[in-house]
């Protein structure tokens, strides 16, 4: 088992490498982290927002995949200025990639109730491949590369419904320029959620969120919550594409300033039967600036 489970890692390092369109990770929790896929978000949530974010994915395979992530983002003193940085650590058995980025977003107010804003993403993705200490090994050295690249988004919504799409990295680039192909290629994303109440302490929440990459499958994942008394939030999901996930998620209030999150994923591809599922957690953390005024009406999104 345990020679299996090196020779899994060892396939998905090969077929990652040779796609030819090394990809954002994915998330089951991507309402909670749009700053890592659209710049346009940064600032939306009217206050400081910092999230960290942990996946373990296929759980129980060595050398599975891992991402952890770090995003802080926050309106200037004009409302219509965002700012955000962010980070994301994607680990691969011997490789792993690495992207550091800067946000920016300008806000227009269609109406009192519906605001739009145009976002621009800039940073470095850093590929690092390592080679592993055996005797049978297909790679000959390991490398490691810094590419710049470039990003943009839209976003437009209200305190009940909002929509997105965005193109986070926009420059087709070659990571490595070795042996192995690894290119970083465009992602479109589009997203889209609204919530409804369904009694005084009840509301519901569906999400969808749309990827398509040049030279890999498209994806689709649908997700519904629901939040009582405006604290607990539990809910399911689904992913649509070549290797779907059932997902299952709870979101709990901690404070009126803390927010901890846990998603559960099971695979239903080949390697369900070889895993755990797949764990992610969250931590998010937000600062409501005092200001004068009426107060502002709950952020769903």
């Amino acid at each position: 088992m345990k020679n299996f489970k090196k020779f899994s890692v060892l396939c998905f390092a090969f077929f990652a490498i040779h796609s030819y369109a090394q990809q954002l990770p994915q998330f089951t929790q991507y309402m909670y982290n749009t700053i890592s896929v659209n710049p346009a978000y940064a600032g939306s949530r009217e206050r400081l927002n910092v999230t960290a974010l942990h996946r373990n994915q296929w759980a129980g395979i060595e050398g599975n995949p891992k991402t952890t992530t770090l995003s802080v983002h926050t309106p200037l003193r004009n409302e219509k200025i965002g700012l955000g940085l962010s980070y994301i650590s994607d680990n691969l058995g011997y490789e792993s990639t690495n992207y550091v980025y800067g946000d920016f977003s300008y806000s227009v107010h269609l109406n009192q109730k519906i605001k739009m804003s145009f976002g621009l993403k800039a940073g470095f993705t850093n590929y690092n491949l390592e080679t592993p200490d055996t005797s049978d090994s297909f790679f000959d050295d390991g490398f490691n590369r810094w590419n710049p690249n470039l990003g943009a988004g839209i976003y437009i919504g209200s305190n009940r419904w909002y929509a997105g799409a965005s193109v986070p990295r926009i420059l087709n680039t070659d990571l490595n320029k070795g042996e192995f192909q690894a290119l970083e290629r465009n992602s479109y994303y589009a997203i889209a959620g609204a919530v409804f109440d369904l009694s005084e302490n009840t509301k519901f929440k569906p999400t969808a969120l749309a990827k398509f990459t040049n030279g890999a499958p498209s994806s689709y994942d649908v997700t519904a919550n629901f939040l009582f008394n405006d604290r607990f939030w539990i809910g399911a999901s689904y992913r649509f594409n070549d290797a779907s996930n059932f997902g299952a998620m709870f979101d709990f209030q901690v404070t009126k300033d803390i927010r901890l999150g846990y998603a559960y994923d099971l695979p239903s591809s080949f390697t369900s039967p070889q895993t755990g599922g797949t764990h992610e957690v969250i931590l998010i953390y937000e600062l409501v600036f005092k200001e004068k005024g009426p107060i502002k009406s709950p952020r769903y999104f």
